[in-house]
C-alpha cells in the first residue's frame, strides 16, 4: 500500500491513462447519465470515443477493433445500456476477443436505504451479477483506495486470457483522488522448462515419424499474436498448414505452404481428406467448435494429434502442465526435427480459373464471392454475417493477416455492419467489405450511418433473399418471412453514400468496381433466389436439419 500525492490521478484519469498504455486509440459507447462524468473525461483525453447507434452494435464494434488492434473498449450507461450490451459481450467472450467494458453506475451516495433510482433492476449488484458470467474478471470500483488496483487486474486478466472484462464505475467515484493506493501485483505466467524439454521432444519424435504432417492453426494465433512464430515453425519444418474458420487468415492464403479451410464434411472434399489423412496433426491455438468441426463432422484421432491451445497442451493422451503456447512453438522451430516433406495440396481456383463474366446471367452467392475474390487486395477486411455470408465467404482468398472478421462460433445474427465499423477505427485507411444477409442487416443495419458519418471506404453487400435462408434449409416456415425493404435507398436516409441495386452478374461486376475506387461508403443490394446457397451451407443444412 502507498499514500498517494497530490498530483496522482483520479480514479477516472486512471482508467483512462491504463487503457492508453495497454495500446487503446478509440472507445466505442453511448452516453447516458451515470456515466456522462466519464465521458466528459474521455473527451479531453486523447482517445476518441466513437458514438454507435444502439449499445450492443458498439460492443460488436470494440469487438472487431479489438480483433484488429489487440484491445477494444465500450463504455455504456448503467442497465439500459449495460444488460443491452451482453450479447456483444457474449460473443467475445466465447470467441476470445479482449473487449473492455465500462459501465457507470448510480453514485454511491445515492444508494442508502436502496431507493428506487431510475434504471435500477432488483437491486444494485445485477448488472455486476450478469456480467460475471460473460467476462474473465469483473470490478466495481466502489474504494478509492482498491480502485486502482482493481483496474490493473481486470485489464491484466482481459490481455492475459483474451476474454472480456468489466469495470462498473460509480459516477460519484470518477473524480475521486485515493487518498492511499493499493497495487496490483502481477503475476507473470511462466513456463516450466522441464515440462516443455519433454513436450518438444515427444512431439519432435511424433513429427520426425510421421510421412503425412500437418499444422491445423486456430483462433488463438489471432488472439496472441503468434502470426510470425506460426509461419517460422511451418517454413522451418516445411508442414503444410490449414486453418479453421475461426483462424481464417492467420496468414496469408497465399502461402505456399496454405492449404485450405478445414471443417470436417462441411467443407471441400480435398481439404477434408487432406487434413484427416495427416498421420501427425498439429493443431496450435485451435478450438474445436461445433462449427469448426463440421457440425461434428470431422474426423482427427487424438492419438495422431498434438494439441496446443493457452489453455492445454496435449500430445496424443499424455497432458503437459505449464506450457505456454508461444514457449512450445518457438521450443519446436528450434529443435529443427527432420521432418519429411509432403506434398502439397494446391488451392483451387475459383471456377477453375480466371473469373469470366457472364453479364446477363442472375447473380447467385457463389459466382458473387468468385468475382468478390478476385477483387480483394491487401488493403482490404472482409466482415461476414452469420448464415451463407459466412459460409460462402469462407471461400475468399485473404492476402494477408487477420483481414477476415466473422462471428464463426457464437453466430450472432447482426455482427457484420457494427463489426465493419470497429475494424475500419482500428486500421486506418483499410477498405471493409461486409457480406450480410437482409435478415442480419434488419437489425444493426443503421450502424451504416456511422461509418458514413465517419466517411470510411466501406462496402455493405446484403444478400437480400427475402428472409432467414439458412433458417429456411433448416426448417421451412413462414416465420423465416421478412418484410422486404429498397436497401440500395437507405444511403439517401443516412445523409451519405451511394445505393446500388444488383439482379444479374453484370449489375453486381459494375456496382462492384464503382464501389471499389471511390472513397465513402457504398451499399449493393445483391437480390438472390430464395432457394440459392453456397455449397457449405448445403451440407451444413443437410447435417444440422437432422437436429432441428
Amino acid at each position: 500500500m502507498t499514500t498517494a500525492g497530490a498530483s496522482n490521478p483520479s480514479i477516472g484519469e486512471y482508467l483512462i491513462r491504463r487503457l492508453q498504455e495497454l495500446g487503446l486509440r478509440d472507445m466505442f459507447g453511448i452516453p447516458g447519465d451515470y456515466v456522462l462524468g466519464f465521458y466528459s473525461m474521455l473527451e479531453k483525453s486523447p482517445i476518441r470515443v466513437i458514438g454507435s447507434c444502439k449499445e450492443d452494435h458498439a460492443g460488436f464494434a470494440a469487438d472487431a477493433y479489438a480483433r484488429v488492434n489487440g484491445l477494444g473498449a465500450v463504455c455504456v450507461t448503467y442497465c439500459v445500456g449495460g444488460l443491452s450490451l451482453t450479447n456483444s459481450v457474449a460473443g467475445a467472450y466465447a470467441e476470445k476477443s479482449p473487449v473492455v467494458v465500462i459501465s457507470g453506475s448510480p453514485g454511491l451516495c445515492e444508494r442508502p436505504n436502496n431507493p428506487l433510482l431510475h434504471h435500477k433492476v432488483r437491486d444494485f449488484r445485477t448488472q455486476y451479477e450478469v456480467f460475471e458470467k460473460i467476462c474473465v474478471a469483473c470490478a466495481e470500483l466502489n474504494d478509492p483506495a482498491t480502485a486502482f488496483r482493481e483496474i490493473d487486474r481486470v485489464l491484466d486478466a482481459v490481455i492475459r486470457y483474451k476474454r472480456p472484462g468489466y469495470i462498473e464505475l460509480p459516477r460519484d467515484q470518477v473524480k475521486v483522488v485515493p487518498p492511499v493506493v493499493q497495487e496490483f501485483h502481477r503475476t507473470e505466467p511462466t513456463t516450466s522448462v522441464d515440462a516443455l524439454n519433454e513436450a518438444v521432444g515427444e512431439a519432435s519424435r511424433l513429427l520426425a515419424a510421421a510421412e503425412r504432417p500437418l499444422i491445423l492453426a486456430g483462433v488463438e494465433i489471432h488472439r496472441f499474436g503468434l502470426h510470425d512464430q506460426l509461419l517460422a515453425l511451418a517454413e522451418t519444418l516445411q508442414i503444410p498448414i490449414a486453418t479453421t474458420i475461426l483462424g481464417k487468415s492467420v496468414i496469408s492464403e497465399k502461402h505456399p505452404l496454405y492449404v485450405g479451410l478445414y471443417e470436417g464434411a462441411m467443407g471441400r472434399d480435398e481439404v477434408t481428406e487432406y487434413v484427416e489423412q495427416s498421420d501427425c496433426t498439429l493443431l496450435l491455438g485451435t478450438f474445436m467448435t461445433d462449427i469448426n468441426l463440421g457440425i461434428n463432422t470431422a474426423n482427427l484421432d487424438p492419438g495422431r494429434c498434438i494439441y496446443a491451445t493457452s489453455e492445454q497442451l496435449r500430445i496424443r493422451h499424455h497432458h503437459y502442465h505449464d506450457v505456454l503456447l508461444s514457449d512450445f512453438i518457438q521450443g519446436l522451430t528450434a529443435a529443427k526435427p527432420t521432418v519429411i516433406k509432403r506434398p502439397l495440396l494446391k488451392r483451387p481456383k475459383q471456377n477453375g480459373g480466371k473469373f469470366e463474366l457472364k453479364p446477363s446471367e442472375p447473380i447467385t452467392i457463389a459466382r458473387l464471392i468468385a468475382r468478390l475474390d478476385e477483387a480483394l487486395d491487401e488493403n482490404t477486411i472482409v466482415v461476414s454475417d452469420v448464415g451463407d455470408a459466412l459460409f460462402a465467404s469462407s471461400e475468399l482468398t485473404m492476402h494477408g493477416r487477420t483481414e477476415y472478421i466473422g462471428p464463426a462460433y457464437y453466430t450472432s445474427m447482426g455482427f457484420a455492419v457494427p463489426a465493419a465499423l470497429g475494424a475500419n477505427v482500428a486500421k486506418h485507411g483499410v477498405r471493409t467489405v461486409a457480406l450480410v444477409g437482409d435478415g442480419a442487416f434488419q437489425m444493426t443495419g443503421q450502424e451504416l450511418s456511422t461509418i458514413i458519418r465517419h466517411n470510411f471506404h466501406h462496402i455493405c453487400i446484403v444478400l437480400d433473399n427475402k428472409g432467414y435462408g439458412t433458417e429456411r434449409f433448416l426448417h421451412p416456415g413462414d416465420f423465416n418471412e421478412i418484410n422486404p425493404w429498397q436497401y440500395h435507398k437507405l444511403p439517401e436516409v443516412y445523409g451519405g453514400g451511394r445505393g446500388y441495386e444488383v439482379r444479374t452478374e453484370g449489375d453486381f461486376d459494375s456496382a462492384l468496381s464503382k464501389a471499389w475506387n471511390e472513397p465513402g461508403v457504398s451499399l449493393i443490394q445483391v437480390h438472390l433466389n430464395a432457394t440459392d446457397k453456397s455449397q457449405a451451407l448445403g451440407r451444413l443444412a443437410e447435417r444440422l436439419s437432422k437436429k432441428v
